[in-house]
């Protein structure tokens, strides 16, 4: 019990990242019903992005200072990506069977993947991340890291800003309507493949803002970062209920928790010592999902079919 608060820390915070990741695939799904697997390696290119920026900046620079300017570096690279993915990858199969934009969106994840691996420098091994300098901060019994904090604040400070984005201005609700009825919200002026747009471009900026808390937390950053990264933030995203923006959030902090407390405790049971540590938690995140999925097939926050009708 003593490890409890450190567990329930980790999870928090590797939960916040999914969470964030998770929510670039729940708006594109609600609003073109497009499960962007591609996504995780936009989630990847974001965290070369920031790194680029400060591979740029004087030796000596301050990291709390250059924390902005990679943020803004990893959200361009990650939104011009999206957006580019979106109009010349999706768009022109809007129409088409649901099959080819999916196998469409597994062919553009591999081809980021190759694009970083051969032409950024090194990419063929981890790239360093650049780390806080000092010790970790005691918050109720947990030692919280200095780079873990941003994440922290950054992930609450995301939500709060979509959803007043969501509920307050125009283009929000016209990214509700667009989500409620594509064909309707064109009847009434909205600019839909603006909003699809713009779904692309926030899930993007948040994906790129995941990046640099995962380079903060993990020291590094590699061109495979995306693959599993992107499966656990789906995961998250369908165990919230797919399309609810606020259940990705809460089925990444579920998932998050899940796994640590599994990592921390699973082996101490009578008969379990095989399946603890860090090599099954991939195994028990999933499991978590079957579960939740068995008896609640929307998700947490998901809505029954019968509730829309």
């Amino acid at each position: 019990m003593n490890e409890l608060p450190q567990q329930l820390a980790n999870g928090l915070i590797l939960g916040a990242m999914y969470g964030l990741i998770a929510i670039g695939y729940t708006m594109v799904y609600g609003i073109v019903q497009l499960i962007n697997f591609a996504h995780g390696e936009i989630f990847m290119v974001g965290g070369f992005g920031a790194l680029t920026v400060w591979l740029w900046l004087p030796k000596d620079f301050s990291l709390g200072i250059a924390i902005p300017l990679m943020i803004l570096g990893g959200v361009i690279v990650s939104v011009g990506v999206a957006t580019a993915a979106e109009r010349f990858a999706y768009r022109p199969l809007r129409n088409a069977p649901r099959l080819a934009p999916l196998i469409t969106a597994i062919g553009l994840s591999i081809v980021l993947q190759q694009i970083v691996w051969k032409w950024y420098p090194d990419a063929k091994k981890d790239r360093p991340f650049p780390q806080f300098d000092g010790g970790p901060f005691d918050v109720f019994g947990a030692n919280i890291q200095r780079g873990d904090l941003f994440v922290i604040i950054a992930a609450p400070l995301c939500m709060i800003a979509l959803g007043l984005f969501v509920t307050k201005t125009r283009s929000g609700r016209g990214m509700q309507a667009t989500a409620q009825d594509p064909d309707t919200a064109k009847l009434m002026g909205i600019n839909t493949d603006r909003i699809i747009v713009m779904a692309f471009a926030i899930g993007a900026a948040f994906a790129a803002i995941a990046a640099v808390g995962y380079g903060l937390h993990n020291g590094q950053v590699g061109f495979r970062m995306g693959f599993l990264m992107g499966l656990k933030a789906f995961t998250a995203a369908v165990l919230g209920g797919i399309g609810n923006i606020y259940g990705a959030m809460l089925g990444g902090l579920v998932l998050g928790v899940a796994e640590s407390l599994a990592i921390g405790y699973i082996g101490d049971i009578p008969g379990m010592d095989l399946f603890g540590g860090g090599a099954w938690k991939d195994v028990w995140a999933f499991a978590l999902l079957i579960l939740v999925l068995l008896f609640r097939p929307q998700g947490l926050l998901g809505e029954r079919v019968a509730d829309r009708a």
